[in-house]
Protein backbone atom coordinates (compact mmCIF):
# COMPACT_ATOMS: atom_id res chain seq x y z
CA UNK A 1 0.00 0.00 0.00
CA UNK A 2 1.21 3.22 -0.66
CA UNK A 3 2.11 5.70 1.85
CA UNK A 4 -0.63 8.32 2.68
CA UNK A 5 -1.42 11.71 4.12
CA UNK A 6 -0.88 11.78 7.88
CA UNK A 7 1.70 8.49 7.67
CA UNK A 8 5.06 8.35 9.16
CA UNK A 9 7.69 7.86 6.57
CA UNK A 10 10.02 4.54 6.82
CA UNK A 11 13.48 4.17 8.42
CA UNK A 12 15.60 4.29 5.13
CA UNK A 13 18.64 4.85 3.90
CA UNK A 14 19.85 6.81 1.50
CA UNK A 15 23.18 8.09 -0.47
CA UNK A 16 24.54 11.34 -1.10
CA UNK A 17 27.21 11.93 -3.23
CA UNK A 18 29.53 14.79 -1.61
CA UNK A 19 33.34 15.63 -1.98
CA UNK A 20 34.54 12.97 0.31
CA UNK A 21 32.66 10.07 -1.64
CA UNK A 22 29.35 8.36 -0.61
CA UNK A 23 27.84 8.93 2.17
CA UNK A 24 24.83 7.33 3.94
CA UNK A 25 21.84 9.40 4.77
CA UNK A 26 18.83 8.46 6.82
CA UNK A 27 15.27 8.98 6.22
CA UNK A 28 14.90 10.47 9.96
CA UNK A 29 18.48 12.24 9.07
CA UNK A 30 17.10 14.21 6.77
CA UNK A 31 13.17 14.73 8.22
CA UNK A 32 13.71 14.70 12.24
CA UNK A 33 12.44 18.23 13.26
CA UNK A 34 12.13 19.69 9.94
CA UNK A 35 9.98 20.94 7.38
CA UNK A 36 11.15 19.13 4.25
CA UNK A 37 9.78 18.66 0.74
CA UNK A 38 10.23 15.35 -0.83
CA UNK A 39 10.11 14.55 -4.35
CA UNK A 40 10.95 11.70 -6.84
CA UNK A 41 11.44 10.75 -10.02
CA UNK A 42 11.50 8.08 -12.20
CA UNK A 43 15.22 8.72 -13.48
CA UNK A 44 18.02 11.23 -12.91
CA UNK A 45 18.65 12.82 -16.41
CA UNK A 46 15.41 11.34 -18.37
CA UNK A 47 13.16 13.81 -20.18
CA UNK A 48 10.32 14.62 -18.11
CA UNK A 49 12.23 14.67 -15.02
CA UNK A 50 15.22 16.95 -16.09
CA UNK A 51 13.43 19.04 -18.60
CA UNK A 52 9.96 19.21 -16.39
CA UNK A 53 10.05 18.55 -13.20
CA UNK A 54 13.30 19.33 -11.74
CA UNK A 55 13.34 22.55 -12.48
CA UNK A 56 10.50 23.76 -11.39
CA UNK A 57 11.88 22.70 -7.30
CA UNK A 58 15.49 23.82 -8.30
CA UNK A 59 13.96 27.71 -9.71
CA UNK A 60 11.77 27.00 -6.58
CA UNK A 61 13.95 26.47 -4.00
CA UNK A 62 14.09 29.93 -2.32
CA UNK A 63 10.25 30.24 -2.61
CA UNK A 64 10.21 27.12 0.00
CA UNK A 65 12.73 28.59 2.03
CA UNK A 66 10.78 31.53 2.49
CA UNK A 67 7.52 29.19 3.66
CA UNK A 68 9.88 27.63 6.03
CA UNK A 69 11.42 24.53 4.72
CA UNK A 70 14.11 23.61 5.73
CA UNK A 71 15.28 21.15 2.67
CA UNK A 72 14.05 20.31 -0.41
CA UNK A 73 15.02 16.79 -1.85
CA UNK A 74 14.72 15.05 -5.10
CA UNK A 75 15.14 11.32 -4.71
CA UNK A 76 15.80 8.71 -7.71
CA UNK A 77 16.39 5.08 -7.91
CA UNK A 78 19.68 5.47 -9.88
CA UNK A 79 23.41 5.14 -8.18
CA UNK A 80 24.90 7.89 -6.16
CA UNK A 81 27.17 9.05 -9.27
CA UNK A 82 24.54 9.25 -11.79
CA UNK A 83 22.69 11.04 -9.29
CA UNK A 84 25.50 12.99 -8.56
CA UNK A 85 26.05 13.82 -12.29
CA UNK A 86 23.06 14.79 -12.63
CA UNK A 87 23.45 17.32 -9.74
CA UNK A 88 26.29 18.68 -10.97
CA UNK A 89 24.59 18.95 -14.64
CA UNK A 90 20.87 20.54 -13.63
CA UNK A 91 22.93 23.36 -11.94
CA UNK A 92 20.70 22.36 -8.73
CA UNK A 93 23.94 21.73 -6.61
CA UNK A 94 23.22 23.91 -3.13
CA UNK A 95 19.49 24.44 -3.85
CA UNK A 96 18.60 20.17 -3.82
CA UNK A 97 19.49 17.61 -1.80
CA UNK A 98 19.83 14.82 -4.33
CA UNK A 99 18.84 11.38 -2.81
CA UNK A 100 20.02 8.15 -4.10
CA UNK A 101 17.69 5.44 -3.66
CA UNK A 102 19.78 2.92 -5.90
CA UNK A 103 18.43 -0.21 -4.73
CA UNK A 104 14.70 1.79 -4.39
CA UNK A 105 14.93 0.55 -0.77
CA UNK A 106 12.94 3.92 0.68
CA UNK A 107 10.81 4.07 -2.72
CA UNK A 108 9.86 0.64 -2.15
CA UNK A 109 9.11 0.69 1.73
CA UNK A 110 6.49 3.54 0.86
CA UNK A 111 4.93 1.68 -1.95
CA UNK A 112 6.14 4.26 -4.89
CA UNK A 113 7.91 1.69 -6.89
CA UNK A 114 7.10 0.55 -10.29
CA UNK A 115 8.14 -1.91 -12.63
CA UNK A 116 9.89 -0.27 -15.51
CA UNK A 117 11.97 -3.26 -17.03
CA UNK A 118 9.70 -3.52 -20.21
CA UNK A 119 11.77 -0.89 -21.17
CA UNK A 120 14.89 -1.45 -19.59
CA UNK A 121 14.40 0.51 -16.48
CA UNK A 122 14.06 -2.34 -14.11
CA UNK A 123 12.74 -0.87 -10.66
CA UNK A 124 11.82 2.76 -10.45
CA UNK A 125 9.58 5.72 -8.26
CA UNK A 126 6.81 7.08 -9.16
CA UNK A 127 6.53 10.77 -9.79
CA UNK A 128 5.35 12.11 -6.31
CA UNK A 129 5.81 15.19 -4.42
CA UNK A 130 5.45 15.51 -0.78
CA UNK A 131 5.74 18.20 2.49
CA UNK A 132 6.71 16.09 5.61
CA UNK A 133 7.22 17.88 9.38
CA UNK A 134 8.79 15.84 11.44
CA UNK A 135 8.73 12.76 9.50
CA UNK A 136 4.80 12.90 9.16
CA UNK A 137 3.09 13.16 5.25
CA UNK A 138 1.20 16.48 5.35
CA UNK A 139 0.42 16.67 1.72
CA UNK A 140 1.34 14.06 -0.87
CA UNK A 141 0.33 15.03 -4.81
CA UNK A 142 1.15 11.36 -6.96
CA UNK A 143 0.85 11.58 -10.79
CA UNK A 144 -1.06 8.51 -12.27
CA UNK A 145 2.07 8.00 -15.52
CA UNK A 146 5.34 8.47 -14.80
CA UNK A 147 5.67 10.47 -18.17
CA UNK A 148 3.95 12.97 -16.57
CA UNK A 149 4.70 16.13 -14.40
CA UNK A 150 1.38 17.90 -13.45
CA UNK A 151 0.16 17.45 -10.29
CA UNK A 152 3.50 16.53 -8.72
CA UNK A 153 5.38 19.78 -9.85
CA UNK A 154 6.97 22.85 -7.54
CA UNK A 155 4.64 25.08 -8.20
CA UNK A 156 1.86 22.64 -7.13
CA UNK A 157 3.44 21.65 -3.86
CA UNK A 158 3.57 25.62 -3.13
CA UNK A 159 0.17 25.94 -2.94
CA UNK A 160 -0.02 23.37 0.38
CA UNK A 161 2.25 25.98 2.38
Amino acid sequence: MAIAIGDSLPDATFRVLGADGITPMSTSELVAGKKVVLFAVPGAFTPTCHLKHLPGFIQNAEAFRKKGVDTVACVAVNDPFVVGAWEEASGGKGKVLFLSDGNAEFTKKIGMDFDGSGIGLGTRSKRYAMLVEDGVVKALNTEESPGVAEVSTAEELLKVL
